[in-house]
Formats: structure tokens, sequence, C-alpha cells
């Protein structure tokens, strides 16, 4: 069960720099409480590891555009006031013969202390950053870096069991050389094999920037309307048909594809044809892409238990709203009116019915300053985009519908397409009865939570019944308390009694 704070602690800045086998990267972030949200984010493709298979060693051009990079991140952090840096390396440093010597010129030329990751440390924090996007993850989460492929067992908020790096990532399959499909396929084949029985797992959760662009293109092929990378799905044939289109295609008809990361052309065939192999290896069904990875699960180990028991949806629409707001107590006073109604009614997201409902009415005051023309609207793009964790692509346009409802009677959102391709009719229906709902309590208590304490909301057989606590039934007299709770009773075929 999700737990959520009673009393929030201050927020804090933290950094991490991520020195891969690719990209060498740093990004700074807010930390408040379960919410985890990216400041700055600046990478650099410096390909450390483009020369590891052939010579054992770093890439000598590669070395030197990282520790440029550095540099300039070392320089970026003396401007905030970032209580934690972490900086990691990863599979290239680790394996090639001069990772120390790197590691001795970043401390003297940088002053910047690295912390050298083994292949099972670098699979657990990849694993454990998925969970701190999608806090029910379950599966076996696969990270794919420049060198190296990680695979790690997970089972949601109990953790990550044991994992395993393999040399699968696309230099030490042989980029930046054009691919031959057959010979990597089978050296793929050869390294997943003794691992099928234990990751063996029908859910997939693919970290890595490669397979965030294969997802990215499949979204481009399918004409998906909601361009969000985080946690977007993609069922076995889907994924298998975007891999082998892309491991078949030369680079310059890669070029040629709108969305895909220019730098990440000579790399992504070999990302494609180990995609298909996991696939093919562990009998997966299912692909979730996930944007948090290595990064994040540092942060997410960092945080104290009870943190990180708490659910990252419910944080992150509190805190998106916190500063908009009048009262930070509104939200919760909102859910606790609202429930008698809603938890009576046939559940239409199963054991997450609850976290939405939570997260809606953590929303409520999201756009209070904002012009009442156009509030609806904004509202409505801000929510089903945020950059918010733990909600599926179906739950971003729940939520924001109803954050729709909330601001307005109208039943046609800005983006009806999108909303269309994502939403059932009945999980319509119900976010506009929520978003009703919520602009309903907003109304009747003036956004008070404590007014909203004289009143109760109920569903009594075909009856939707708003009663007022003794000696407040003023609170329910007035045009606008009396179309808001019709508009409600009409959203669940319901009606109206006020009392």
């Amino acid at each position: 069960m999700w737990l959520r704070a009673d009393s929030r602690a201050e927020p804090r800045q933290a950094a991490v720099i991520d020195i891969g086998s690719n990209s060498v990267r740093l990004v700074i972030y807010r930390l408040d409480g379960r919410a985890i949200w990216t400041v700055h984010n600046e990478k650099s493709l410096a390909g450390l590891g483009r020369d590891l298979p052939a010579t054992g060693r770093l890439s000598s051009e590669g070395i030197e555009i990282a520790l440029t990079a550095l540099r300039r991140f070392r320089a970026l952090l003396e401007g905030w006031s970032a209580e934690d840096v972490q900086v990691v390396a990863t599979a290239a440093v680790r394996e090639a013969a001069d990772g120390p010597m790197f590691m001795k010129r970043v401390r003297e030329e940088t002053g910047l202390a690295v912390r050298l990751l083994s292949g099972e440390e670098e699979a657990r924090f990849a694993a454990f950053g998925v969970i701190a996007g999608q806090p029910d993850a379950a599966g076996v989460v696969g990270d794919l870096g420049g060198s190296s492929l990680e695979l790690v067992r997970l089972d949601g908020r109990a953790g990550a069991a044991d994992g395993v790096t393999l040399p699968l990532g696309p230099f030490a399959l042989g980029a930046p050389r054009p691919l031959q499909i057959e010979r990597t396929s089978r050296a793929v084949e050869a390294a997943l094999g003794p691992q099928a029985h234990r990751f063996a797992s029908r859910d997939f959760h693919a970290v890595g920037g490669a397979w965030r662009n294969l997802a990215l293109l499949h979204m481009e092929l399918a004409d998906y309307p909601l361009r969000v990378a985080h946690q977007y799905e993609m069922g076995r044939a889907d994924a298998l048909d975007v891999a082998r289109f892309v491991a078949r295609q030369s680079r310059a008809s890669l070029q040629r594809i709108e969305g895909l990361s220019k730098k990440r052309f000579e790399t992504l065939p070999y990302a494609a044809v180990v995609l298909e192999g996991v696939i093919q290896a562990l009998g997966v069904k299912r692909i979730v892409v996930s944007a948090f990875g290595l990064r994040e699960g540092l942060l997410f180990e960092s945080m104290p238990p009870e943190v990180r028991r708490r659910d990252p949806l419910i944080e992150g629409c509190e805190v998106l709203t916190a500063a908009r707001g009048l009262s930070p107590e509104l939200g919760g006073a909102l859910e606790a009116w609202i429930a008698p109604a809603f938890e009576i009614l046939p559940a239409l997201f199963e054991e997450r019915e609850a976290v939405l409902r939570a997260a809606a009415c953590r929303l409520a005051d999201l756009g209070a300053r904002l012009h009442p023309d156009h509030r609806a609207d904004v509202v409505f793009e801000q929510v089903l985009r945020a950059p918010i964790a733990g909600m599926t692509h179906t739950e971003r346009a729940f939520l924001a519908s109803a954050m729709f409802s909330r601001h307005t009677a109208a039943r046609t959102t800005p983006e009806e397409a999108t909303v269309a391709r994502v939403l059932s009719p009945e999980r319509r229906q119900r976010a506009w009865a929520l978003g009703a709902a919520i602009r309903l309590g907003c109304d009747l208590s003036g956004r008070n939570p404590r007014l909203l304490e004289r009143s109760s909301l109920a569903i009594r057989g075909e009856r939707l019944v708003l009663a007022a606590a003794p000696g407040w039934e003023n609170m329910l007299l007035g045009e606008q308390t009396a179309k808001r709770a019709q508009t409600m009773a009409a959203a669940l075929k319901l009606k109206l009694e006020m009392s």
C-alpha cells in the first residue's frame, strides 16, 4: 500500500555525473520527498568505449572529449547548491586497462572523485531507477549501455535481486562498424542463452537511450499521439517488428527517419538486434520503457525507507500544485470528501483506483492563478505531459481529462484523438465524474478544507446525495453549487438529492 507524508521535508538538490561507455552526462535534480524533478540535463557523446573491443583501452579521443565535458560539469556544479553529488563510471572504465589512469586524470584535472561501479551494482541501481519511476514494476530490467547489458530481476517495492552484466553493448558487439546481422545475432544468442532460465519474464523494462529511441520510432510508425517515452508499452510482436526494421536499415535510411537521435545511428541497429535477442531468449511478452535508470536509482537508494514507500504519482502531483495553489491541505481534504461516493463504484483501474483519485485531488488547485478562459486547456496539457513518474499513458490521459472536467463542463478535450486512443469510454466517463466531483467540492467550500468538512457526498441507490451538517445548510444554497452537483450527478447517471 502506498504511503504519503504527514509533513513534507524541505526540497533539496542533488546531482549525478554518469561516465558511461557512450555518453558522459550531468543531471541536476530537485528532490521533493519521493518526487524527482530534473533541473538540468546535459550530455556529451564521448564514446569512451568505442575502441575497447579492439585495443582493451579507452578511446584516446573519447578521453579528451570526456575530460572537457567533466571540466564544464564541475563549473556548472559550482553555481548550484547541490547537497549530494555522485560521480560514477560504468562498463568501459571498469573494463579498460587504462581505466584507473583515466579516473586519476579526472580527479587531478576536475577535482571530481569517481566511484567505479561493478556490473552487479550497475544492474541493481538500474532496477532501483525503474522502481523509482514505476513503484509497482515487476519482471526483469534490462539496462543497455554502450559496452554492456545489465539484467536484473525485480519485484515491485520488494526491491531487486542479484543481477548480471553481459558484453552486449553496441561497442562490445562491433559498433561503429556496419552491422552484420547474422554474426551479431549469434553473439547475442550465445551470451543470453545461459541466462535465459534465470531471467525469463513476461514483462521487460527497457532502460537506456538506444531503446528509448526505438520506442520513439515505434510511436512514429504507429502514429501514436502521446510522445512520452516513460512507461510507453509495446507488445511482443510490435517490439520485434520495430527491432527488425531498424536492424535492416542502412545508416542513410535511418537518417531519413524523423524523431531519431542523429548521434545514435551507428549504435541503434546493434541495440535493435539485442532487443530482439532478449525478447526471444527470455520469452518477453510486453516491453515497458523506463526514462528512469541508474542515475535515478542512485537517488532512490539514498532516500530514507519511509520516503521510498510513498507513491511518486501522489507526491509529484502534490508538489506540482504546491507553488500554485492556495491551501496545501485541500488535496487531502478533497480525497476524503469524495471517497464515500467513488469507493462504491465499480473499479476501472483495479488497485490503482484510490491512487488515481488521490493524485487528481492533489491537482485540484493546479491552474488556480491562470485566466479562467484558458485554465482548462492549459491544465489538461500540463497534466498530460507532466514530468511526473508513476503513471501509465492511460493514467495520464485519465488524470488530464479529470482535470479538464474540474475546470469546465465542456466534454471535448484539447486532444480528442489522443484521449480516444488510450482511454476507454467507461474510463473517460469516470474521469468526467471525478473532475466534476472535485469542482463541486472546491466551489461548495470556496476551496477551504475546514468548510469542506461541514458537508458530505454519497451515493445511495440511484441517487447522488449532497448533504450539509446541521446548522450549515446555507452552504448548499446557491445557483453555482446546485449546478456543479447536477453536473456530477449527470456524469454518474444518477438523480441528485441535496439535503
